[in-house]
């Protein structure tokens, strides 16, 4: 989408953010704190990051499999813990809970059609498919598989408070 209307990869990912996150509240996912908050700041960090460079270029093939590697294990720590709290699924992981919900498949299965739509959906509009995309499309989904098995976390199961709903207890709590 950036490369095709010019907008910053950060931007790009907000708008489409917003537009799963409407698809999926057909389904009846609720939008909470945590929904606006990963789909405002995961697109402002990924510009913050691209702007600054902090991210070295690895120049040694199995180094970059390893740094992706490494990568997608924080995501998936990450995503458990955000999505344990129940304040409200980021577009990706919205997806991933109704298929697991709907479909009964495995949650790591889940996240890897979520990322096999996005990388297909990327690739027509012009975007670069390689092996670590592969490699995400894949691995993202046996992380996420193993740090919810290892928490014995059911993604599914979370009920998750609507931004009102989390606005109404912080009221409560600050009286």
């Amino acid at each position: 989408m950036s490369l095709t209307t010019g907008i910053s990869i950060g931007l790009a990912s907000i708008i489409t953010g917003i537009v799963i996150v409407l698809f999926v509240t057909i389904t009846g996912e609720k939008i909470g704190i945590g929904t606006i908050s990963n789909i405002l700041l995961i697109g402002i960090f990924i510009d913050l990051i691209i702007f600054l460079d902090i991210i070295p270029l690895s120049e040694n093939f199995l180094i970059g499999i390893v740094m992706l590697l490494i990568g997608l294990f924080v995501i998936s720590l990450g995503s458990y813990f955000y999505i344990k709290s129940a304040f409200g699924t980021g577009p990706r992981d919205n997806l991933m809970v109704v298929l697991n919900r709907k479909t009964k498949l495995p949650i790591g299965v889940c996240r890897s059609i979520v990322e096999l739509i996005a990388t297909v959906v990327g690739w027509l509009l012009g975007g670069m498919v390689g092996v670590g995309t592969i490699i995400s499309v894949v691995a993202v989904g046996f992380f996420i598989q193993m740090t919810f098995a290892v928490f014995k976390f059911k993604a599914a199961e979370v009920k998750h408070e609507n931004v009102l709903q989390t606005c109404k207890a912080l009221k409560e709590t600050l009286k």
